[in-house]
């Protein structure tokens, strides 16, 4: 997506978040469109759009400090969890798979995990999105604290009346298993690649296979930045669509969280894989603060990994 487009986008989400009184979502949108306006001085009318964003911030002060001091529900209601869901649907040219399947993300990203589960269990029964639907089921659990459920949902798919291929599972039982492995947990997966041994062997064509076939983009599970020569952050990535991944950072870690700002370019960024652990660049373009579920008061970063 280019700037303008983002910017396009940042400007509808905010306006739909603030028609919903959901005003701090609201503001860092707004704040993130700003950032990047400030960040590109050749866009057209740029002056009148900062006027613009500022004059919207502004209104908004008085409202936030309102709703701050009023408790919050842990879970959005199923109205404004479909709103997320439609926020991600504005491209004419997505189809119904594409814009289901980033109605999900998007739920899993805002900490709705309930809701992104229910998705991703429907959208698992197509064959197209089985794997990206199956990987992020496991991105869920893993992002809710829950490894040991991760664990437990792939077991249940080795027998599962889901048609699953070979192929299919290898992929999924790789990616896993990586994860594992990276958290230090001494536990091998089972693998229908071969019903001899608990874990399969995997050669270069298979690994290239897999990732052609079932893949837009190299699975990355966790990445390490060092934002403006400061020290290396490590952080999960809890979901990635493609070449965009998403971190999350605690709420307490201030440090991390002043000096990731949208627009920020990352020369140094080391990825992990199940397969290898690599080095690319990217950019931050988004930056939000989570208000409700689980993962209440942290930062959900977008990073765009530009070259490898």
């Amino acid at each position: 997506m280019d700037t303008e487009s983002l910017i396009k986008s940042l400007l509808k989400e905010a306006e739909l978040y603030q028609s919903q009184g959901l005003l701090d979502d609201a503001k860092q949108k707004y704040d993130n469109a700003a950032a990047l306006i400030e960040k590109n001085p050749e866009l057209e009318n740029r002056q009148d759009l900062l006027d613009t964003v500022s004059e919207k911030i502004g209104a908004l002060g008085s409202d936030i400090d309102k709703v701050e001091k009023a408790s919050k529900s842990p879970e959005l209601s199923a109205k404004v969890q479909d709103l997320i869901k439609n926020l991600f649907a504005f491209s004419d040219e997505k189809d119904k798979d594409e814009t289901e399947l980033e109605g999900a993300i998007a739920l899993a990203k805002f900490g709705q995990f309930d809701a992104a589960l229910a998705e991703f269990n429907e959208l698992i029964k197509r064959d197209s999105l089985r794997v990206v639907a199956a990987k992020n089921i496991l991105r869920c659990h893993i992002a809710n604290a829950s490894l040991d459920d991760a664990v437990a949902q792939y077991g249940q798919w080795l027998s599962s009346d889901i048609v699953f291929s070979s192929q299919q599972l290898e992929s999924i039982r790789i990616f896993l298993q990586g994860i594992l492995d990276r958290k230090r947990i001494d536990k091998r997966l089972p693998s229908v690649v071969s019903s001899t041994h608990f874990e399969a062997v995997v050669t270069p064509s298979h690994v290239e296979e897999e990732i052609s076939e079932d893949e837009e983009f190299l699975d990355i599970t966790l990445i390490g930045i060092r934002p403006k020569a400061g020290r290396l952050i490590e952080l999960d990535v809890n979901f990635q669509r493609g070449n965009t991944i998403s971190v999350l950072i605690p709420g307490r870690d201030k440090d991390s969280i002043n000096r990731v700002e949208v627009g920020l370019k990352l020369d140094d960024v080391e990825c992990s894989s199940a397969f290898a652990v690599f080095m690319a660049s990217g950019t931050v373009i988004e930056k939000t603060r989570i208000d409700t579920g689980a993962k209440r008061g942290d930062y959900r970063v977008e990073i765009k990994i530009e070259s490898a």
